[in-house]
């Protein structure tokens, strides 16, 4: 078993924090990356979608994951187990420094994750206090005008990493 912590950045302009919009461990939000095999390197073609509100039962019966797969090359079988409580808001201090925060922590077995996909909704705040909900960040950047501190709001230069953590 490999934990794998998936981690964030960003250049935020007029913007506080940038998290998933329910926080980092909204059982709702659906994280989308692909999958490595662990045994022949194989990478997944398509995107594979995990939530923390979605398990499966895992083969030998005893307990759950949040994903069961097996690798279409090789027919080993791997799973993927989210493990909450880690993951904070990407704030402005760090966005500054180039430093990646840590959002989720991926209990992989058999596989190991790579390229995030930044979907679903995620949440901001500006410098004045307005908040930003429902912020699409699919298209790699985001850009508003916050009306209470009068001044441009932007995220962009997404990037993410998967960093190996005991």
């Amino acid at each position: 078993m490999v934990n794998y912590m998936l981690m964030i950045t960003a250049d935020l302009d007029s913007i506080t924090n940038l998290q998933p919009q329910g926080g980092c461990d909204d059982a709702s939000f659906t994280y989308l990356f692909k999958l490595k095999c662990g045994r022949c390197g194989e990478v997944s073609q398509r995107e594979t979608c995990l939530s923390l509100n979605e398990t499966v039962p895992l083969p030998s019966g005893k307990g759950t994951a949040n994903l069961v797969q097996k690798c279409k090359f090789c027919g080993r079988d791997g799973t993927v187990v989210m493990v909450p409580g880690k993951g904070k808001p990407l704030m402005i201090e760090s966005s500054e420094k180039g430093e990646y925060t840590p959002v989720m922590i991926f209990d992989c077995r058999g596989y190991e994750p790579e390229g995030f996909v930044f979907t679903g909704e995620w949440k901001a705040e500006s410098i004045a206090g307005t908040k930003f909900e429902g912020i699409d960040l699919s298209g790699d950047e985001y850009s508003e005008y916050d009306e209470k501190g009068e001044c441009p709001v932007m995220i962009s230069n997404l990037r993410s990493q998967f960093v190996v953590v005991k």
